[in-house]
């Protein structure tokens, strides 16, 4: 079974991608199995989804705008996001979106070309499980949230800025 971080830890990963075939067919799946669904197939097939018993996540590519899920994203259980290519950052500001305007609390993950370099930054948009690159050390990649002791600026992880917090920090010990 494959292994992912998630909330900082190696986990088994209990979810399937869903991609279609050459042909464009989707392949079948037991009805109990947990699947991440690409969006346009999921805008299509929702309400068929929501009678399986296992859980239906969606994934987005990162030319896709996340408030199409914002009225169902409390119902989801995962979104992923996935990052075709190393350089592309679109799905950083798809994290944010997600957290920030559609409320989204549940599973957040990175999927695609997801490096250790990136998982620090990731984690600062909103991301909490990461699906590192087949040919990277996930051991390796589990010490990127260790890479800086604090930020500056705010972010999802912290929203409180760095001087606001060495302020209040410095009022409590007076």
């Amino acid at each position: 079974m494959a292994r992912i971080i998630k909330d900082r830890r190696i986990v088994e990963d209990r979810w399937h991608i869903v991609k279609p075939a050459n042909d464009g067919a989707f392949p079948s799946l037991p009805d109990d199995a947990d699947i991440i669904m690409p969006l346009k197939l999921w805008l299509v097939r929702k309400g068929m989804l929501a009678q399986r018993t296992g859980r239906t996540g969606v994934w987005l590519d990162s030319h896709q705008e996340p408030e199409l899920l914002a009225a169902d994203a409390a119902s989801l259980p995962l979104i992923a996001v996935n990052f075709p290519r190393f350089a592309d950052g679109r799905g950083y500001s798809i994290a944010r979106l997600l957290r920030e305007r559609c409320a989204f609390r549940g599973e957040l993950r990175a999927i695609g070309d997801v490096l250790r370099d990136q998982i620090y930054y990731m984690h600062r948009c909103g991301f909490n499980a990461f699906d590192v690159r087949a040919d990277k050390s996930i051991e390796d990649a589990l010490d990127a949230f260790s890479d800086f002791s604090d930020s500056y600026q705010t972010s999802v992880d912290q929203p409180i800025p760095y001087f606001r917090r060495r302020l209040n920090h410095g009022r409590q010990q007076t």
